[in-house]
């Protein structure tokens, strides 16, 4: 019962709410060699993906993770047909808890955030994981190495971890009801003792998610009900404007290798991952436009296109559904 909230929201919103089903925006078909239109997990052992990277030195590959799993797995899907091509297990790390992100560094390094703690936000730390991607694709184990993260304002639940692809230095978004803070890691990361991240900017969402664009120019943070995008700006994050998001447990983004795609993805089993336009540089037909820094503090949103909005309406179900999460989150 744990991440049954996004779920619940959905039901809320297609039928509580009156809204049609077809006004959910559909995701495309996977399996037509054109993996950033789309696609559908079909692995059955992937049933909570709660992150999605983008492989660079291998097109079409995009690699996820259970958020618990019964080891310290990654997958390696091909967007093409939605089939696992690899599963990689990680050694050198304990037993992961709650895996919730994963990023792609420089030098094709994959990061893993071992970040979630939504049942009270009690640990004292998180971890981090660090591998280089596999040059093969096929079942193998890696080797990570494996840092200690604590906050400087105490323990607190995200699902969002970021690399910058550029810089190689490691960010973490908190998810919190009424907005969170980015959170900054040291320039590098050390594996012996404790690597402190610090507040330095807020983020006007219920993140889930996140992804740098290719370039490291910008930042796009998902949530349930919407998602903002930012331009980067050196750290010093400047809201351009929303994003539209499947409805649902919405819990990945990703963008393309070329960064002319997001992608979003969900949990559940046969999970589809959504493609849309990048927004700010994905072309005169991005879903987002030229981008309206009026973006709200909440979790919402959705474009002029037709999709979904997140109007009063809803947003008076998802106040109802806080007394739900409450109560879900030591089930």
């Amino acid at each position: 019962m744990r991440r049954r909230l996004g779920l619940i929201v959905g039901i809320l919103l297609m039928g509580g709410l009156g809204l049609p089903a077809a006004a959910v925006p559909a995701s495309a078909a996977g399996g037509d060699g054109k993996g950033d239109e789309g696609f559908t997990i079909s692995d059955p052992r992937i049933t909570e993906s709660s992150g999605l990277a983008a492989s660079r030195q291998h097109p079409g590959i995009y690699w996820t993770h259970n958020d618990q799993d019964t080891g310290a797995y990654l997958y390696a899907v091909d967007s093409a047909t939605g089939r696992t091509v690899a599963r990689i297990t990680m050694t050198g790390v304990g037993t992961p808890r709650d895996v919730e992100a994963i990023s792609m560094g420089p030098d094709n390094q994959i990061w893993v955030g071992d970040i979630g703690d939504n049942d009270g936000v009690t640990w004292p730390y998180v971890w981090i994981y660090k591998l280089p991607e596999p040059k093969e694709l096929k079942d193998q184990s890696v080797k990570a190495t494996q840092y200690v993260v604590k906050y400087t304002d105490g323990s607190r639940d995200a699902e969002s971890m970021v690399v910058h692809p550029r810089t190689g230095r490691v960010y973490i978004i908190d998810k919190q009801e009424n907005g969170g803070h980015l959170y900054a890691g040291p320039a590098t990361l050390s594996p012996k003792g404790t690597n402190v991240f610090k507040p330095v900017k807020a983020v006007d969402l219920w993140a889930t998610d996140a992804a740098f664009s290719p370039d490291g120019e910008r930042l796009v943070v998902r949530g349930y009900f919407g998602g903002i995008w930012y331009d980067w700006n050196g750290g010093d994050l400047e809201k351009k404007g929303r994003i539209s998001v499947p409805l649902g447990q919405g819990e990945s983004v990703s963008y393309s290798p070329d960064g002319t795609k997001i992608l979003l993805g969900m949990e559940g089993a046969d999970s589809e991952v959504e493609a849309q336009d990048a927004p700010g540089g994905g072309g005169s037909d991005s879903p987002s436009g030229s981008g309206s820094s009026a973006a709200s503090g909440s979790d919402g949103g959705g474009n002029s296109d037709g999709t979904i909005k997140i109007g009063a309406l809803a947003l008076g179900a998802v106040a109802a559904l806080f007394g739900l999460r409450r109560l879900f989150r030591r089930s």
